[in-house]
């Protein structure tokens, strides 16, 4: 078995761990004249497609399904599904996660390519997470070692689903692997904060991924509802105890486009300073110019 120009001069391996590897498109070449300036400027800013091409030995990976582009090898694909009952249960909790219910499991020795994308991909030690693994926000999961565990986690109370403006359920990783994951943003804006029996509160939903023993609530910033208004401060979503959690710069979504493309996205959220303070700019240059 051989692979020729997987890499060249207009595409390099950026990052490795473990049977993971990132390919990341440089110069992409596959335009047409239309569109060849704006593929330009695009290379400039980093904005480049990448796909995980995933070298494996008697071993075994898990996707999301039709992540697939390519495989070569001695390779068989099944599915993670163990009867009925467990296709029902998969069904439920990929519809409370967004997630795929039936994800395919490739065992073998081979290379796999998954499919191109523009997001960008983040390798995780699943392990660094601790014990309890890693909870990830929906729609992040896109394949990982077939030892990695995935589980379904709900929110220790339904009002931090509520108030919070989250899901009731988030998609946990355990296990010693790697996982990879889908991010809106590139890993090097990424903020990641360290608890040791200390407590983080975000205004928005600005974490993406959370040690799972983290107990996340959401409350009031100010202990009155009058402390609140007077602050122009509302409800903050809480992390407490000892574990990680990362945070992006923007908010949440399942979309790059909405993600880096709108003022309510960039602001830590819509009813926050942030989106009132540009929303205010923009009243006032509107004003100006008319």
């Amino acid at each position: 078995m051989g692979v020729k120009n997987l890499q060249n001069e207009s595409r390099k391996y950026t990052k490795q761990l473990g049977s993971f590897n990132i390919l990341e498109y440089t110069k992409d070449l596959s335009v047409s004249p239309y569109n060849a300036a704006t593929e330009y400027f695009m290379e400039k800013m980093g904005v480049r497609r990448r796909q995980v091409i995933a070298k494996i030995k008697d071993s075994q990976i898990m996707m999301q399904a039709g992540a697939l582009q390519w495989m070569t090898g001695k390779i068989t694909m099944t599915s993670d599904v163990k009867g009925a009952k467990d296709l029902l249960g998969k069904a439920i909790k990929g519809a409370v996660t967004k997630e795929s219910a039936v994800k395919p499991v490739y065992t073998g020795t081979g290379i796999i390519a998954l499919e191109p994308t523009y997001k960008y991909l983040l390798l995780v030690d699943v392990g660094s997470w601790g014990e309890s693994g890693i909870t990830i926000e929906d729609g992040m999961y896109l394949a990982s070692d077939g030892n990695i565990k995935l589980n379904v986690v709900s929110r220790k109370n339904i009002s931090s689903a509520v108030l919070g403006n989250e899901g009731l359920f988030n998609l946990s990783l355990s296990g010693n692997g790697v996982a990879v994951l889908e991010s809106n943003v590139p890993e090097e804006e990424l903020i990641e904060v360290n608890l040791e029996n200390g407590e983080l509160k975000i205004d928005g939903r600005q974490a993406i991924c959370w040690t799972t023993s983290l107990d996340f609530t959401v409350e009031k910033s100010s202990k009155s509802l009058v402390g609140s208004a007077l602050s122009n401060e509302g409800l903050l979503n809480v992390y407490r105890g000892t574990g990680k959690v990362l945070m992006s710069p923007v908010a949440p979504t399942n979309s790059l486009i909405n993600a880096t493309n709108t003022v309510s996205a960039n602001a830590a959220d819509k009813k926050s300073n942030v989106s009132n303070v540009a929303g205010i700019a923009g009243s006032f240059l509107g004003g100006m110019l008319n």
